[in-house]
Order: C-alpha cells, then sequence, then structure tokens
C-alpha cells in the first residue's frame, strides 16, 4: 500500500489530500518524544520519513498536518483489502497490516493471465477500499518486492524470467535483502556499487569476507531466490513499546513501564489466541543506542507476570550478563513475545493443569474488565 497510515486519514478527510500529512505520536510543538508512523508523499518532500524522531519531523515541516496513530481504522480497512487478495489466490503471506506477497501461478489463468490479475488487484483496491497499492509483479519474492517499491505510488511494475537479471544487475546493490549500512560501505570499498557488480564478484572471496551472508547476497544478486510463499504463521510476534516523555532514570518508573507492556502484551497474545515461548526486552539510552535480550522458554505463555519476570530478568537479574552503560538515561523500553503457538498447546498431556486454568481464568477475568472498562482500569502492583 501506498502511505498507508496517512492515505487512510486523506481518503476519509478530503480537506487533507495534497498537504503534508504526519502520522505518529503528538509533536509538541517540536518537543515530542515518538517518532514518525508514516507520512503522506507530500510530507516526504521534506525530508520526512517513517521511523524519524517526530520533534524532527515538526521542525522540516510545522505547518504538517499531525495525526495520532488509529490503529482501529488502518486495521479494518487492512482487512478488506486482505479480503481482496482472498479473490484472487489462496497463497497469501502477510508481510505487514499493508504488504503481503500474493503467488498467482495457480490462479492466474482464471483473470487473464498475471499481468491482467495485478491490474485487476489494484482496480479493486481503489475502487472498493479508496486507496492505491503498487504492485511488482516477477519470478521470485525478492525481485517482487523490490519491483513493488520502483514506480511508487499507485505503480506496476513487471519483470520477466528473460529480464530478470538485466532488471536486478542495473540497481543499486543495497535494493538487495541483507544489505545494511555497514554491508554497503564495505561493498563499495570493494567497488560493488550495483547488484551487476555483486554478481560478477568470486564467490569465494565474497564468503571469506561475509562469511553465510556473503553466499546469501551473491545468490540474490544472481537471481536466485529458492524462497515461497508460506501461508502458515503470519504472526511472527507480539509486542509493545513506550517512549518516556523525559529521559528517565527512575528504576520505579521503568519497571512500572515494563509491567504495563508486559500485561498489554500478554492482553493481545490472548486475543489473537497465541502463547510464546521467546521474550525479548528492547531497551534505547539516551544516546540512541538501542538493546535487546531474548530468552526462550521450555514452555509457552501469555501470562503477563511470567513475561513481566523474564523480562526484568533479562534488565537486572541473574541473566544479564552485559550490563548497560550505567550513566545513560532511558528514552524508550519494549516487550516483545515471539515464536508463537497456538493458545491451546499444552506441554505435557499427562501433566496437572489446574493451576495454569486458574491462571489463564484469572487473566481472561482481567481481560473483561479492561473490555469494559479501559486499559488502564485495572493494574498489577510489581
Amino acid at each position: 500500500m501506498d502511505a498507508f497510515f496517512a492515505a487512510c486519514e486523506q481518503r476519509d478527510n478530503p480537506e487533507y489530500a495534497g498537504k503534508p500529512v504526519i502520522v505518529g505520536s503528538d509533536p509538541k510543538g517540536g518537543r515530542g518524544r515518538g517518532v514518525v508512523s508514516t507520512c503522506s508523499y507530500e510530507a516526504r518532500k521534506y525530508g520526512i520519513h517513517s521511523g524519524q524522531a517526530i520533534s524532527i519531523a515538526y521542525r522540516k515541516c510545522p505547518a504538517g498536518i499531525f495525526l495520532p496513530v488509529d490503529m482501529a481504522k488502518y486495521i479494518a480497512a487492512s482487512d478488506n483489502i486482505f479480503t481482496i487478495f482472498e479473490r484472487f489466490t489462496p497463497e497469501i503471506e502477510p508481510i505487514s497490516i499493508d504488504e503481503a506477497f500474493l503467488d498467482i501461478t495457480g490462479s492466474a489463468h482464471l483473470f487473464g493471465g498475471p499481468l491482467a490479475t495485478c491490474r485487476k488487484i489494484k482496480r479493486a483496491i481503489k475502487k472498493e477500499i479508496g486507496l492505491t497499492a503498487s504492485a511488482g509483479m516477477a519470478p521470485n519474492m525478492m525481485t517482487a518486492k523490490i519491483a513493488s517499491d520502483i514506480d511508487k505510488p499507485d505503480g506496476l511494475t513487471v519483470v520477466t524470467p528473460d529480464g530478470l537479471l538485466p532488471f536486478l544487475h542495473a540497481l543499486e546493490v543495497d535494493k538487495l535483502w541483507g544489505i545494511g549500512a555497514k554491508t554497503n560501505q564495505a561493498l563499495k570499498e570493494m567497488s560493488i556499487n550495483t547488484i551487476g557488480d555483486l554478481a560478477r564478484k568470486d564467490y569465494e572471496e565474497l564468503v571469506n569476507i561475509f562469511g553465510k551472508n556473503g553466499s546469501h547476497i551473491w545468490k540474490l544478486a544472481n537471481g536466485i531466490d529458492p524462497r515461497h510463499v508460506e501461508t502458515e504463521g503470519s504472526i511472527k510476534s507480539i509486542g509493545n513499546e513506550h517512549t518516556f516523555d523525559t529521559d528517565t532514570r527512575d528504576k520505579h518508573k521503568i519497571m512500572d513501564t515494563l509491567m504495563f507492556l508486559s500485561e498489554k502484551v500478554s492482553r493481545r497474545l490472548r486475543k489473537d489466541g497465541f502463547k510464546g515461548t521467546t521474550i525479548t526486552l528492547r531497551i534505547r539510552l539516551s544516546d540512541f543506542k538501542t538493546y535487546t535480550r531474548s530468552i526462550t522458554l521450555n514452555t509457552p505463555t501469555n501470562f503477563a507476570d511470567i513475561i513481566y519476570k523474564n523480562v526484568v530478568d533479562k534488565l537486572v537479574g541473574a541473566h544479564c550478563n552485559t550490563p548497560l552503560p550505567r550513566d545513560q538515561a532511558v528514552r524508550l523500553v519494549g516487550v516483545r513475545v515471539s515464536n508463537l503457538v497456538d493458545a491451546f498447546w499444552q506441554n505435557d498431556l499427562f501433566s496437572d493443569t489446574r493451576d495454569a486454568r486458574k491462571t489463564e481464568q484469572i487473566h481472561k477475568a482481567l481481560d473483561k474488565i479492561k473490555d469494559r472498562f479501559g486499559e488502564r482500569s485495572i493494574k498489577r502492583r510489581r
């Protein structure tokens, strides 16, 4: 989707059409602490982009229209878009709320061929949802993803099998998956500027320098991407983050926030019917350095107290084997649970699960209270 959140707001508020719309946290006159979630193409002309500090976005465009995230609206639009996808193929792999891979190999003949299928999908989204989408069609997933970004907004780029390598080799090397800023810089120092340069480089030399990633990027540069659209396990993880209004060293404030985030993640897991085994703490310090620490449990959980205990243990407990710099205040904390399984998963069919059932009932009772009276209507103490 093209600038999805901002496009939804422009669709529902015609007076915003053609204006710089920035969706994210409150800029507070340039003193806001959050980030830009999405911005319209008009806002991007000012140098604003997703993930940018909202205070910087405000300084770049103080006359812009700054709006809060309306996730219920965006989820409703996303659900309708994915319903349209399902008319054209059952082979759908969601990547995010506004992006997906579709394998139309087995169904395109029903709609007049592959190109006609792409056009019909785009047309249906525009007509029924009132939004534009950009599509890329190619023989493999990586190239389709790259192609979808070539002609935004409202674009359609087709890469044929015969045109696969010519298309790829003309592009900048950082268009490939797996090439971040450091790898890109290292490649440039080797005079590798385009994907074609990378494809012509000696395979063994790349492996010696970059290890497994060297093999991976060489294969991609040569159009080799064996991945297939996976329709199962579309939700990989569930998490929440909080940016403090001011950087803080207050241990109690940090712990209270981690408890609140653990409860939110716990509640979302139950609502979506999941448990998870990997719990991750994310913490960003005042100098913007970000640290993540994870622990994998033997038994999946969606209980807030278990999530919180393990998050805190990774921060200050016995498993905190790499202490954070003590002279830095905390800007952001986050809690995430991944490696998800169905919520009905049971570790041992013959074990006594009465205590687990009681705990589950308590959590469900708390969920009902919050459904009725709001997220902060009842809270745990640390």
